[in-house]
């Protein structure tokens, strides 16, 4: 089976886990603090905190500016649960927002007034045009989860050049990973202050009080990052730029291969901007019909995402006649394998496929 996605780890990756296995600190060392610093380097962010995953980096982030009962917290409806999960978890409202049917992003000019906060989702890791929103929420959170790499004409996704934090996850089919991890960027010094002590329970030490001495002012969660999964976030963002390189060049050729099928397939980045190409979604007709005929192949195309309104635990924010483009792309949406080891083989095989099976 060729699945639609899957971690690149090479024996430096191992070298750098096997080093911090021999070292003095497991968890809470070094690591961490260089993967954060090499992180924040990359996007051009003041800070950044890594988190046990982008679930708990998002939920950090919802929590450090304040979110709760009574606020009404937008985003979009064709991305993972997780997206709107991070309002549930503090208590407030997931509100969602239609689609742009071309970028399958988030449309910027249907953002309600109103709400507390947007948590703008860069889907398959073309960012969302944040300059087109009507107006600035008071607190905007970059999903970045899918958009490691991605650029605007503002610079690097996760430089929170538009917004107040930036959510990113290391999971095995994103650009680089740490096994599960996640990371905050942000340029303001309190909220990264309040997300370092989030993550760790909510501990703070006092000094004045003894070496030993902590204080939970605010109740916080367990979700540190080890130093194993930081030791290789670190061997892995160094080969970012190679990654991204690769999955343009294979949705490109996915581009030139797909052309003359009733397929449509996912738009390029604009002028100025850069795709972080976490995903190569398409739409075809018959989809259910196709992934059953391309599974049966060997062939481990994926849909993503089930719309977060289509979940019954969320499905209060919004019904499928309230977002007409989320609904009309996701009967149609499937995800072709893409990822930085798939051979050119491979790819003419995925597209042998469904070029058979159209």
């Amino acid at each position: 089976m060729i699945p639609y996605g899957r971690q690149s780890v090479d024996d430096d990756d191992i070298d750098a886990v096997v080093r911090v296995l021999k070292g003095d600190w497991l968890t809470r060392g070094p690591a961490v603090e260089a993967f954060e610093q090499a992180l924040a380097e990359q996007v051009g962010a003041r800070h950044a905190v890594a988190f046990s995953s982008g679930t708990a980096a998002l939920h950090g982030a919802a929590t450090v500016v304040g979110l709760g009962p009574g606020d009404r917290v937008a985003t979009s409806a064709l991305s993972f649960a997780a997206s709107a999960a991070c309002a549930a978890y503090v208590g407030a409202t997931p509100v969602y927002v239609d689609v742009d049917p071309t970028t399958m992003n988030l449309d910027p000019g249907a953002v309600p007034d109103g709400i507390a906060a947007l948590v703008a989702v860069h889907y398959a890791g073309l960012p969302v045009d944040l300059s087109a929103l009507n107006h600035r929420p008071p607190v905007v959170i970059e999903d970045a989860a899918q958009a490691l790499g991605a650029r605007t004409p503002d610079g690097p996704v996760g430089n929170c050049a538009r917004s107040d934090m930036a959510c990113f996850s290391f999971h095995p089919v994103k650009s680089i990973t740490t096994g599960e991890g996640g990371a905050v960027t942000t340029n303001d010094d309190d909220l990264a202050d309040r997300l370092r002590a989030f993550r760790h329970h909510g501990l703070r030490p006092v000094p004045e009080e003894g070496p030993w001495a902590t204080r939970i002012d605010e109740m916080g969660f367990n979700y540190r990052l080890t130093d194993l999964q930081a030791a290789l976030g670190t061997s892995q963002l160094r080969k970012l730029d190679r990654f991204l390189a690769r999955r343009e060049e294979l949705a490109s050729r996915y581009d030139a291969a797909l052309g003359d099928l009733d397929v449509v397939t996912p738009p390029a980045a604009p002028t100025g901007s850069i795709h972080a190409r976490h995903l190569y979604p398409v739409l075809v007709e018959h989809r259910a019909e196709v992934v059953a005929e391309l599974h049966a192949r060997g062939i481990g195309v994926q849909v993503h995402h089930v719309p977060i309104h289509h979940h019954p635990a969320y499905a209060a924010g919004a019904t499928p006649a309230d977002l007409p483009m989320t609904e009309s792309v996701y009967a149609h949406l499937l995800s072709l394998p893409l990822f930085y080891d798939l051979t050119v083989d491979e790819q003419d095989t995925v597209v042998t496929a469904l070029t058979e099976v159209l």
